[in-house]
């Protein structure tokens, strides 16, 4: 059983590096720049946006993918301030996660403001679990990646579970796939989720080359149902890895969504598990 010292212990390898070699103890692996979903620091971003950031920033994250919350897309901030919180960090916003509704219009407007080149949509917006039911939303985001577009925007979905259901012998999510333009609908493959749903990653990353630009890589504990720090879950994060290049991946985003202590110690621990790879 994991004990509270010896996880901490585990997790601080990376940190003392940093105590001794602070130039290059959180360095991120020359071939791969790791980002970081804010919903993994969801209450502390709340509380206290800049400090948290500083502290992500602090353990070699260098892009950040926002997610929505009660004080809005930037957490109490204005799009341009968050964007100078980055960067005066030396990371870059490069992504948000975002509803498509009725304010989808203003979103669009506060993305191009904050300099991020993605937005990307949460969750299904109409959760009917049909073959008809995606068809339309993928329209839906056909739509809404022209919309983007017209602003130098590049619209995106980004996975749960559900997706992989399937309906008179189809996976949901490949309707998805297969009715969204991929000039359009740039795809956020939810590493996780695609394990929980019972379903393989690396057969869409062979099968769909180029159609997700952008991961969460987030390891899952299957008994649970639930996010674990790297290396103690079901997904095969070295085998994911050494298949990046050739999926087209450019932006990987680490998310937790629970913690056995706290964000920030598991973020260290999932940082140092990158780096031991």
């Amino acid at each position: 059983m994991t004990t509270r010292r010896n996880f901490l212990k585990q997790s601080s390898i990376y940190a003392t590096g940093a105590l001794v070699l602070p130039s290059i103890a959180f360095t991120p692996l020359k071939e791969q720049q790791y980002g970081v979903q804010l919903y993994s620091f969801r209450d502390e971003m709340t509380k206290d946006p800049l400090a948290t950031l500083a502290q992500i920033a602090a353990i070699g994250i260098t892009e950040i993918e926002s997610a929505r919350s009660k004080k809005g897309h930037y957490y109490g901030m204005s799009a341009k301030e968050m964007k100078k919180a980055c960067a005066d960090l030396g990371m870059t916003l490069t992504s948000g996660h975002v509803a498509l509704d009725t304010n989808f219009q203003k979103t669009m407007e506060e993305a191009v403001a904050s300099g991020q080149p993605y937005l990307i949509c949460s969750s299904m917006p109409s959760r009917g679990q049909t073959v008809d039911n995606y068809k339309k939303v993928a329209e839906a985001f056909n739509k809404a990646g022209e919309s983007c577009k017209k602003l130098g925007l590049k619209f995106g979905y980004h996975n749960h579970e559900y997706e992989f259901e399937s309906h008179h012998g189809k996976v949901l999510y490949d309707v998805l796939l297969e009715h969204t333009d991929p000039d359009l609908v740039h795809m956020e493959l939810d590493l996780g989720w695609v394990i929980v749903g019972g379903k393989n990653p690396m057969d869409y990353l062979q099968k769909y080359p180029g159609r997700f630009p952008l991961w969460h890589l987030k390891d899952m504990d299957m008994g649970k149902k639930e996010s674990t720090e790297f290396g103690k879950g079901a997904l095969d994060i070295k085998t994911i890895m050494q298949n990046r290049k050739t999926s087209g991946v450019k932006h990987i985003f680490i998310e937790q969504e629970e913690y056995e202590y706290t964000p920030l110690e598991s973020m260290k621990h999932n940082m140092a598990f990158l780096r031991d790879l």
